[in-house]
């Protein structure tokens, strides 16, 4: 089990994603976003956080047109929540931790 947030393209999405036996919360970033640099703390706790009922991944979107388009990011940072191939939680633009952990609880309470 991964104790982290692991970094994946569009060629791993359905495996590392849509295919995950648990809840998956991918982060879309890019190397340009200054608030992005500001919520990788929080994405980075989430992973640590909720290691055993959460997988985070991330994905830089300017290599990754495929998912960034399927998922409709249209402005970065971004989250999207997925479980069992639906979107539970999508953001758009920077959220503290405590508004971060505050979603997530919802919606892992209940698995």
């Amino acid at each position: 089990m991964s104790k982290g947030v692991i970094t994946i393209t569009d060629a791993e999405f359905e495996t590392e994603v849509l295919k995950a036996d648990l809840p998956v919360l991918v982060y879309f970033w890019a190397s340009w976003c200054g608030p992005c640099q500001l919520m990788s703390p929080a994405i980075n706790s989430a992973a640590i956080a909720y290691s055993d009922r959460l997988k985070v991944v991330k994905m830089e979107i300017d290599p990754n047109p495929l998912t960034v388009k399927q998922y409709q990011v249209e402005g970065v940072p971004a989250l999207r929540l997925i479980q069992d191939e639906k979107v539970l939680i999508s953001t758009e633009g920077v959220i503290g931790k405590d508004k971060l952990l505050t979603l997530l609880d919802t919606h892992l309470s209940s698995n």
